[in-house]
């Protein structure tokens, strides 16, 4: 029987952790063909293909995803 890899988290490097406000986004990208995206707070993930991340990513970085206020 084949072991099944934990998913590694790793934090976002732009998050502003602090006590009073700990909302932060965890990637783990360690899974092979797999990345799953964590909420710091509940713990809630969501289960991406490589692909699917790598398409999502370009648009996320350009502010295609950006809430205005």
């Amino acid at each position: 029987m084949t072991a099944v890899p934990e998913f590694e988290f790793r934090t976002s490097s732009v998050c502003q952790y602090n006590n009073n406000d700990p909302r932060c986004v965890e990637v783990a990208t360690n899974v092979p063909g797999k990345v799953m995206v964590r909420n710091s707070v509940s713990g809630q993930t969501v289960e991406f293909t490589a692909v699917e991340w790598a398409e999502f990513l370009p648009g996320a970085k350009l502010g295609e995803f950006d809430v205005t206020a």
